[in-house]
């Protein structure tokens, strides 16, 4: 189909020709050597006094997006900074200046030599002695006061979004020094960053649903990993006793405000580390990536957010108590368990006619949303958490926690299950849940048990939702606001 040019887009071609007619490509720059950054020029210049500047003939060069055209003065930008460029008419080459009016256009990529000057509102300003086109934009900006403001349209266009909108730019360099801090949290706490594959044979790790694609040599399928924890696990069990990954997570599920096919997590475990190890490290990461962004008190969704308090801590059956008043301690069977979903109108497939996935349903129906402050929810059921150990006190239950903030899970940790005859079972459980129709149950991973036959030590683990994280500390309300190119829907 062709394309039909807008009357700005056919006008900028017809000048993109006229330059290439003098000789002039504006894309055959490939190099602009720049003596400062607009951050740096305009910052040196901001407490100078306009009458210092007179007569001075220190020559700069800039280069950077020109975002506004205004007679004699401009704007340029670049990543640090936006500056005001004038351009002396009395002074200036009269075709110089003919030629700028001509074929400079605001979206233009220039480069810019001149000497400081603050104008008469005491703006720090560069005043050109020369200029050149290094890259011709064909299309327009969008208009200045109108900007981009259509969210759907800045998350496809996230390079446009990122011209336009500075909060955008500072929402990513936010987000870099998120997972920077991270980092430093969990390098200066002892543990090495490993990678390990995005392609698996096995479906473990996770209750989600996979991406699928096809090896040609090795003719066979593979999963696009939904979680990293059975390969750390196994490098636990080679001797790395503290170990995390920062990666992408793949999941062929539903899209929302909090879920992206593809996410970033972190995942962590720690050998003869217990649950409490993993809550401690939990909260302190979060609190020393607040601090370090001064983010410790702030407003998200309607709630404030104090990092600077204790996280608040309730077992699963005991936050229901709390919101419903049902005590599933009093429940014992399957069957009344079943009986009470039917009085609350739950739906259950035919993997979840247990006690234990009941209770995990009541959970996420009626208690998930009222997880405001940052909340340890502990002891998940065995029937939901394959991977953790039991709780040898009530062993229909797991040494496991998630971390609630807003409604939303921002963590998930275990004890991690280290018995490999116990394991074999879980993953068996599993299959039987797979055959009663779960799609999201695990595969047995044979090379995993093999690996815990070997012996892992006691070992406490724990992954993060770096995506949701971002958006908490940055208090963005949906996920495409922290991605810088998130799925979308095709266009009608």
């Amino acid at each position: 189909m062709e394309r039909k040019l807008t009357d700005q887009e056919i006008i900028r071609r017809k000048k993109l020709q006229e330059l290439n007619d003098l000789g002039l490509n504006p894309y055959q720059c490939d190099k602009y050597i720049r003596t400062c950054s607009c951050y740096q020029f305009k910052n040196k210049y901001l407490s100078v006094a306009k009458e210092q500047l007179h007569g001075n003939n220190q020559q700069y060069s800039l280069a950077g997006r020109v975002m506004a055209i205004r007679q004699t003065f401009g704007t340029i930008s670049d990543f640090s900074e936006s500056v005001q460029f004038y351009i002396n008419k009395k002074e200036f080459d009269l075709q110089k200046f003919a030629f700028f009016k001509k074929f400079v256009d605001i979206g233009d990529i220039i480069g810019i030599t001149g000497t400081p000057m603050k104008t008469n509102t005491n703006e720090v300003t560069i005043k050109v002695i020369d200029f050149v086109i290094l890259t011709k934009a064909l299309i327009p900006l969008p208009e200045k006061f109108h900007g981009l403001l259509d969210p759907e349209l800045r998350a496809r266009k996230r390079y446009l979004d990122l011209i336009i909108n500075k909060e955008t730019k500072q929402t990513f360099i936010q987000r870099s020094k998120i997972i920077k801090y991270l980092r430093e949290y969990m390098d200066e706490n002892g543990y090495y960053e490993v990678e390990t594959p995005i392609l698996t044979k096995i479906l473990a790790g996770a209750a989600a649903k996979p991406f699928i694609t096809h090896h040609n040599t090795l003719n066979c399928d593979y999963y696009l990993r939904i979680a990293t924890e059975l390969s750390l696990k196994k490098l636990v069990v080679g001797g790395f006793e503290k170990v995390y990954e920062i990666g992408k997570i793949f999941r062929n599920e539903g899209m929302d405000t909090t879920h992206n096919p593809e996410f970033t997590s972190i995942e962590a475990y720690a050998a003869y580390a217990n649950l409490d190890d993993m809550m401690f490290l939990c909260e302190n990461l979060i609190k020393h990536i607040a601090r370090k962004i001064d983010r410790t008190k702030f407003t998200y969704k309607n709630v404030e957010i104090d990092f600077d308090k204790p996280f608040t801590k309730i077992s699963m059956v005991d936050m229901i108590k709390k919101i419903i008043n049902v005590d599933f301690n009093s429940i014992k069977s399957d069957l009344d368990a079943i009986n009470i979903a039917k009085q609350y109108n739950l739906t259950l497939e035919k993997h979840q006619q247990t006690k234990g996935h009941i209770i995990n349903l009541f959970f996420e129906n009626y208690c998930e949303d009222k997880c405001l402050q940052p909340t340890f929810i502990t002891d998940h059921p065995l029937d939901v958490s394959p991977l953790a150990k039991k709780d040898q006190k009530n062993p229909n239950f797991t040494k496991r926690f998630e971390l609630y903030i807003c409604g939303k899970e921002y963590a998930n940790a275990f004890a991690e299950l280290n018995d490999p005859i116990d394991q074999l079972k879980r993953f068996e459980n599993q299959q039987n849940e797979k055959n009663l129709g779960n799609k999201e149950a695990s595969e047995i991973d044979w090379d995993f048990i093999n690996a815990l036959e070997y012996g892992m030590p006691p070992t406490g683990g724990i992954g993060i939702g770096i995506d949701r994280l971002v958006m908490l500390l940055t208090q963005k309300e949906t996920i495409n606001d922290v991605l810088l190119f998130p799925h979308m829907k095709n266009k009608k």
